[in-house]
C-alpha cells in the first residue's frame, strides 16, 4: 500500500495518539476501536489486515502491550514511503511513525499517572477518590468489549467463521467463571489455529 502524508497529516498521527493517551483507561487496548477508526477508516492509512496483523503481533511479542501502537505507527510510515523498505528513506518513514505513535500513545498518560497517582496515594481515604475507582470499573469493561467487537468483526460475521465466535466465547466464559490462566487460553487459541480449526 502506498499513501502520501503531508506534514499536517504526520501531525494528526501525532494528535491522535496525544489525545487516545489520555483515553486509554485500562489499557491502551482500550483505544483499539478508535485507533481502527482513525487510521483504517477515515484516513485509510492502513488496512485492515495491516491493522489486525499489528495488533496481533504486538499482543504476541514478550513485553508491554503497548508494542501494537509501535507497529501501527511503523506501518503508517511504511505506507507513506510506499511500500516495504527498500531503502534508507522507507526506513527513515517507518521509524518516524514508530515515534510519533509511541511518543503520542506514552507522553500524556505517563505524565497524568505519575502526577495523578501522586496525589490519589496522597489523598486515598477522600470519598471522591474512592468512587471515582469504582467508577471506572464498568467503563474500562464497556472499552474492552468494543475492542474485542472491532477485532472481531474484521475477521468477518459470516456463518463460516463460527468457530472464531465460539472459541472467543468459551475464552470469555472460562475467564469469567474459571480461574485457569490466560497462558492456557492462548496456547489452546494457538494450538487450534495451528491445526486449521479456526
Amino acid at each position: 500500500m502506498s499513501i502520501t502524508l503531508t506534514l499536517a497529516d504526520w501531525l494528526t498521527l501525532l494528535g491522535h495518539f496525544l489525545t487516545l493517551s489520555l483515553l486509554s483507561i485500562g489499557g491502551v487496548i482500550s483505544t483499539v476501536p478508535d485507533m481502527h477508526r482513525v487510521l483504517v477508516d477515515d484516513h485509510h492509512w492502513l488496512l485492515a489486515p495491516q491493522f489486525n496483523a499489528s495488533i496481533a503481533l504486538g499482543q504476541a511479542a514478550p513485553g508491554p502491550n503497548v508494542l501494537f501502537v509501535a507497529l501501527l505507527g511503523w506501518n503508517v510510515g511504511l505506507n507513506a514511503a510506499g511500500g516495504p523498505p527498500t531503502g534508507l528513506l522507507s526506513w527513515a518513514s517507518a521509524a518516524l511513525g514508530m515515534l510519533l505513535a509511541l511518543v503520542g500513545i506514552l507522553l500524556p498518560s505517563t505524565t497524568l499517572t505519575f502526577v495523578a497517582s501522586r496525589w490519589a496515594h496522597q489523598n486515598r481515604e477522600l470519598r471522591a477518590v474512592r468512587a471515582f475507582k469504582q467508577g471506572m470499573a464498568p467503563i474500562v469493561v464497556g472499552l474492552m468489549l468494543a475492542t474485542s467487537w472491532v477485532l472481531t468483526t474484521n475477521l468477518g460475521t459470516s456463518r463460516q467463521n463460527w468457530p472464531l465466535w465460539l472459541l472467543a466465547a468459551v475464552s470469555a466464559l472460562l475467564v469469567w467463571r474459571t480461574r485457569l490462566h490466560l497462558l492456557w487460553l492462548l496456547g489452546a487459541g494457538g494450538l487450534l489455529g495451528w491445526f486449521g480449526l479456526v
